[in-house]
């Protein structure tokens, strides 16, 4: 789930002027400075495989910024309940997981597979469209339908507009604001988050009070633990708006690099085509048995989230000194950890700029294994939604191969541009889809 950062404040001009250059930056950082370095007074990178690592698994020394994209509506409550305690909120962490665990994907891939299935059906031939918008919409079908079954129809729209407040929040601005301030885009915010609750709440209520709880996320949540009992609706209500952006948020951007990736190497997209051959002719009959099968596909998916991650960037804080590969880390400084110069790290990877699937297969006897991975985290914080990204992934790249011959439009320079701010995404990517038949 994305964070409200406060980003570091450099010396060239503020977060503005360095947000233009920062993937380069990273770059030249890891391959000039070595594994971890001071970037300013208090803010260090680790760009190295092993520092990141550390980071992101040393959670007591270096712990996830508290301030959620969408935090409790504690001032905001119209139902006049207590706002949950904190060991609701862990109780809620653990029932949406339940829901979000491999098996339970698994389980449920004959409801994913038809929309990826569509996606590729709706697809215009022969025409340069940008996909960035189309794949986000499909996702967001894919992913509220998943939490949300029957009733994703209904909040659908109010996903729609929870993304929107994302993103004109994380939007760049020469000033930082204390969280505190209610800005234009705080406020905006707020009003999106409390229409999604509000629509949200009366489909708790008609749940429990029919007893149909529902074999989705949603009803995961709403059935009682053996030890802390039935969940508060608002511990339910509170940790929803977040989960339910990220469902597609991030894995929008993952697939726009996929398909770019499937336009500029034809011979991995016949590859994946092939492997999809054997999908049934229909999707709602596909079976976690059939996502296993697709074993290329899944590694190309992880070589494009090993070469564009969609968080390229992520934000630690250390609350007090430790000790981090040769720094010793003051109390209050940051650490940006860099999973985008990790996975391109030769001691991790052999030819690691170079797109290869294959180093994902894992074969008997291969020489090769790849290295560390961190496209969804890792440690206690690491991604939860990773089997429902992945599974969405897998299926959508594997129904357009299926189906299309990729291609970028003609021209010496690329037809998007690669924003990096809260992500890595090739905005306003065009191609043009060419049927196999």
């Amino acid at each position: 789930m994305g964070q409200e950062k406060e980003p570091p404040r450099l010396p060239d001009g503020g977060f503005a002027a360095w947000s233009r250059d920062r993937l380069g930056l990273a770059r030249r950082g890891a391959e000039e400075c070595g594994d971890v370095w001071e970037l300013e007074p208090g803010v260090y990178v680790a760009a190295a495989a092993g520092p990141c690592e550390a980071v992101l698994r040393r959670a007591h020394d270096f712990p996830k910024a508290s301030s959620p994209l969408f935090p409790p509506l504690n001032l905001k409550r119209s139902s006049g309940a207590p706002a949950p305690t904190p060991e609701e909120r862990a109780y809620a962490h653990a029932a949406r997981m339940r829901g979000l665990r491999a098996q339970a994907v698994a389980a449920r891939i004959g409801e994913i597979a038809p929309r990826s299935a569509r996606f590729a059906d709706q697809w215009p031939t022969g025409q340069d469209i940008e996909i960035l918008p189309p794949v986000r919409h499909t996702l967001a079908e894919i992913g509220v339908s998943y939490l949300f079954s029957e009733d994703a129809p209904a909040l659908l729209p109010h996903a729609a507009q929870l993304f929107l407040a994302r993103e004109v929040l994380v939007r760049p601005s020469r000033w930082v604001w204390p969280r505190w301030v209610p800005t234009p885009a705080r406020r905006f915010r707020t009003r999106q988050q409390v229409a999604f609750t509000e629509a949200l709440r009366p489909v708790v209520h008609r749940r429990r009070s029919s007893g149909r709880l529902g074999d989705d996320m949603l009803g995961q949540m709403l059935r009682p633990s053996p030890h802390y009992g039935l969940l508060p609706e608002e511990a339910v209500l509170d940790t929803l708006p977040g989960i339910t952006v990220a469902t597609f948020e991030t894995p929008s951007r993952a697939a726009a690099w996929i398909l770019l990736q499937l336009a500029r190497h034809p011979r991995a997209a016949d590859r994946v085509a092939a492997e999809a051959a054997v999908l049934p002719a229909d999707p709602a009959a596909t079976t976690g048995s059939h996502l296993a099968g697709l074993r290329y596909t899944q590694a190309l998916v992880s070589e494009v989230l090993r070469l564009y991650p969609p968080s390229w960037l992520l934000t630690r804080q250390a609350p007090r000194q430790t000790q981090l590969a040769d720094y010793t880390i003051g109390a209050g400084s940051t650490v940006l950890v860099c999973p985008y110069t990790a996975h391109r790290d030769a001691r991790e990877f052999s030819e690691p700029d170079r797109f290869r699937p294959e180093r994902w297969l894992g074969d008997v006897g291969s020489p090769e294994k790849p290295g560390l991975f961190l496209a969804f985290g890792t440690g206690p914080h690491g991604c939860e939604g990773t089997s429902l990204a992945m599974a969405m992934l897998t299926l959508l790249t594997a129904q357009t191969a299926r189906r299309y011959h990729l291609s970028e439009p003609p021209g010496p320079e690329p037809g998007y541009r690669v924003t990096t701010l809260e992500g890595l995404a090739p905005v306003g990517l065009r191609l043009r889809a060419t049927s196999r038949d």
